[in-house]
């Protein structure tokens, strides 16, 4: 090879390189299993055998509210918003504060809290949620799944943070992040992008044994990609682990997916192909909302999303569940529409589970 062409390719490995040192510095790099970041900022009491315990789960999609249409809420990423103004995150935090401190659930599952992100002023959301609450939650469990010091999106620019979120009256002794697999794309945009992931937090029962409560958001269902199957199947790996050890458990969050008939009709309106994505979960595990009642004659009461969409001027299908192991028991469960249309994209779907009694 001529000294010229020798010195150009060297010249060139050593751009990449640096370019590589430069993203591999920049970005975020989790393991697919470690410990997840809990606290009790006061004394709190563990969980009673055969007690019953209020469950929500919330996306508060980072506290922005309903007033925008966000440049990634459109498929071709061309909505005009690219971030809400300190004054609308500032009163749907206090918003969300109310309905929370309104419903009191025992255990908060919460999605999408920003955590040093240029689009929020780089709030440390979930601190400024248990300032307004720590009298209710004293203990709280939290995970990344979106982190970054800069990505290059040009409606980006700067910083992302974005965090899962267990919020708890009761003790929390432990908790751990488990990778959840990656949507596909080229190797580059993989390290910019959202590492999705469940937070499985361990509440100990009295006497002995201990309650697992898994949160995650999950990546939407998408013709000819798997990305929401192998997160599913990585989340009943986890969830089998759990039933082979004895361990309750409850399971929920944002699962991104409308149930079968919604999503018929969701197809035929919307666009797309509808997809009975949840079935190895609610094939297998108790689902709240139950089938039946998600695709039944009051399936208007359990209705979660309301997307930022200009095709859409109500909540129009249901994308956030709670799942319990069978040894658990349904008391009752409702979405809070009432007063929570304008806080955030998603509507807080709480249930009374019962524990199950201790063993004699």
């Amino acid at each position: 090879m001529p000294r010229f062409l020798r010195s150009l390719s060297f010249g060139l490995a050593l751009v990449v390189l640096a370019l590589s040192a430069v993203i591999y510095s920049l970005t975020w790099h989790p393991a697919q299993r470690e410990p997840a970041a809990s606290h009790c900022a006061a004394p709190a009491p563990a969980l009673r055998a055969g007690q019953a315990l209020k469950v929500m789960t919330w996306n508060l999609q980072y506290l922005a509210g309903k007033g925008y249409l966000f440049w990634n809420d459109l498929a071709d990423g061309s909505g005009p918003d690219e971030r809400p103004t300190p004054a609308d995150l500032a009163h749907t935090l206090d918003e969300a504060a109310r309905v929370l401190r309104d419903e009191r659930p025992d255990l908060v599952l919460l999605q999408e809290l920003h955590d040093g992100a240029k689009a929020s002023d780089y709030q440390d959301q979930l601190a400024l949620l248990e300032e307004r609450l720590a009298d209710l939650y004293p203990c709280t469990a939290q995970a990344f799944y979106w982190k970054s010091a800069f990505v290059p999106h040009p409606r980006i620019l700067g910083s992302v943070g974005m965090k899962l979120a267990v919020l708890s009256r009761y003790r929390i002794d432990s908790a751990e992040r488990l990778q959840l697999p990656l949507a596909h794309g080229d190797p580059l945009a993989r390290q910019f992008g959202l590492k999705r992931a469940l937070l499985v937090a361990r509440l100990p029962i009295a006497g002995g044994g201990s309650l697992a409560v898994l949160d995650t958001h999950l990546d939407a269902p998408l013709p000819g990609d798997d990305t929401l199957p192998r997160q599913l199947a990585k989340s009943l790996e986890a969830l089998g682990e759990l039933d082979a050890a004895g361990t309750p458990w409850i399971f929920g969050g944002d699962l991104a997916a409308a149930p079968p008939g919604q999503a018929e009709r969701l197809a035929a309106i919307l666009g797309g192909t509808a997809s009975d994505a949840l079935a190895p979960l609610y094939g297998r595990y108790p689902m709240i909302p139950a089938l039946e009642e998600a695709d039944g004659a009051e399936q208007a009461r359990w209705l979660t999303h309301f997307p930022n969409d200009p095709r859409v001027s109500a909540p129009d299908r249901t994308s956030d569940y709670l799942f319990h192991s069978p040894g658990l028991t349904r008391l009752d469960a409702q979405v809070r529409q009432r007063d929570t249309l304008r806080i955030s994209t998603h509507l807080p779907l709480s249930a009374r589970l019962l524990l199950p009694a201790a063993h004699p």
